[in-house]
């Protein structure tokens, strides 16, 4: 990972006709949204996570020397300390990458950096945000960022914003938006990058998605509001590994905002099933938690790990079959995701540390370095979703109309672990275990062979 200027070291004349084409890309947006000469495209970002800030940096690498046509920035709330032993690992990464060096240098910004490590200043982490430094994610620096602490001032005449906080803020921060936007004619496009759910039990059950609490909270219409997701990690993905997304939404949008994304190392495809990507998002976030004990507790025996995966995947197969109407188109996308999750993102960790000890439950799932562990909410949002006896499926061994999650052992299993906390981590390798569990092949062949669709689940009427 390099400057700018050093990424894009190849001839002059490569060097122009790359730009041309992002300007292009940016002109055909500019157009859509009837901007004319003079008026910028205003881009934020709110929330400062891992991949927002990742999300961010990467429109600002690609479109920021267009400064009269796109303005880029990234809201964050100001007065979270960067700890001292934090600020130390800092200053290493600092002195490790002489590009980053440098460039601290020439904007007069080292010295703070060494007054932090020496403990004779405080750093705050919209500071070094500017900087290009994201508290969730030390060891990837960034480009700068144009950073704002004030909501209001970044988002009240936003054409697009960016929504990078985790779906627990989701509502409180939109909440305080739509009063800065009660006098506007038009309203922002919104993009959503956030993978959590709730669940929402009257008038009946139904699962509620971050785009949804957007709309709610806001008035924003849906047709405005897409869903960005897929098999990614933010660090790998600004370090240009090779990845895909897909954006969700309308017609009118998604197609348009997929060109503008899309780069050589990040692939972005769009797709007009917005709430139902939004949950396959969330849904892998449980079974990755689960993976992580898992893994710790075996100590990373495949064969365990193996079995887990065998029973996890069914069972997300199975509420697929609950939520979708045409479930085999996501089984790819869902896989995927689950699978990257799986190898190295933080719910997997998460899950690691909870079975290694390291980590408890009382600390609560917003950890420092990692930022919200989604997936325990995720936990008690789909548990409590499929425990309702108004959505009985039959038993294919009794015959009897049971709750859905009767079916899902590990979701249940991770549910007393980590909601009621009436069992240790090690009780995962019990349920896995346990000789009356499902064969993952039967529990597939029930969701494949009766009609389970509820779509009154993501608030579709049949």
């Amino acid at each position: 990972m390099v400057d700018t200027i050093d990424r894009n070291s190849q001839t002059n004349g490569s060097i122009q006709n790359s730009n041309a084409t992002m300007e292009e890309k940016l002109d055909d947006l500019r157009r859509l949204f009837g901007k004319a000469d003079g008026d910028p495209l205003r881009i934020v970002g709110v929330g400062a996570g891992a991949w927002g800030s990742v999300f961010i940096a990467m429109l600002q690498e690609s479109y920021g020397h267009l400064r009269e046509k796109v303005l880029i920035r990234i809201w964050r709330r100001h007065g979270r300390t960067v700890d001292r032993a934090t600020a130390e690992h800092l200053f290493e990464v600092i002195n490790s990458r002489e590009d980053v060096l440098r460039r601290l240098i020439r904007r007069c910004a080292y010295l703070k950096y060494v007054e932090a490590r020496l403990g004779d200043r405080t750093l705050y982490a919209d500071e070094i945000l500017k900087d290009g430094f994201c508290l969730n994610m030390i060891d990837t620096p960034l480009c700068p960022l144009k950073v704002v602490t004030n909501l209001q001032e970044a988002v009240w005449d936003a054409d697009i914003v960016v929504n990078g906080l985790p779906s627990t803020d989701t509502r409180q921060v939109f909440n305080e938006m739509r009063r800065y936007w009660k006098e506007r004619l038009t309203m922002p496009v919104i993009i959503s990058l956030s993978k959590g759910v709730e669940a929402e039990l009257e008038p009946q059950p139904r699962i509620i998605t971050p785009t949804q609490i957007i709309n709610s909270a806001t008035g924003v219409p849906l047709e405005n509001i897409l869903y960005l997701g897929g098999p990614n990690i933010a660090s790998e993905i600004y370090n240009r590994e090779y990845a895909n997304a897909r954006i969700c939404g309308s017609e009118k949008w998604r197609k348009s905002l997929a060109k503008f994304l899309r780069q050589p190392h990040f692939i972005v495809w769009d797709n007009g099933d917005l709430v139902t990507h939004e949950v396959m998002g969330g849904l892998k976030n449980v079974y990755a938690i689960g993976a992580g004990m898992v893994a710790t507790l075996t100590k990373e025996s495949a064969t365990s790990k193996a079995v887990y995966f065998a029973h996890c995947t069914s069972e997300m197969i199975f509420i697929t079959h609950l939520l979708a109407e045409e479930p085999e188109k996501l089984a790819g996308p869902l896989l995927a995701d689950t699978y990257v999750t799986l190898l190295k993102g933080r719910n997997a960790w998460y899950g690691q540390k909870l079975a290694e000890g390291e980590l408890s439950l009382e600390m609560g799932d917003s950890i420092k370095g990692k930022g919200m562990i989604q997936g325990v909410s995720a936990v008690k949002a789909f548990y409590e979703l499929l425990s309702q006896s108004s959505l009985s499926v039959l038993h294919p061994e009794d015959n009897k109309p049971v709750a859905p999650v009767k079916l899902c052992p590990i979701l249940k299993m991770l549910y007393n672990i980590l909601i009621t906390r009436e069992f240790s981590s090690e009780a995962i390798l019990q349920a896995l275990r346990d000789e009356t569990i499902t064969d993952p092949r039967d529990r597939i062949k029930i969701a494949q062979t009766h009609v389970f669709y509820k779509p009154s689940l993501l608030g579709h009427q049949r």
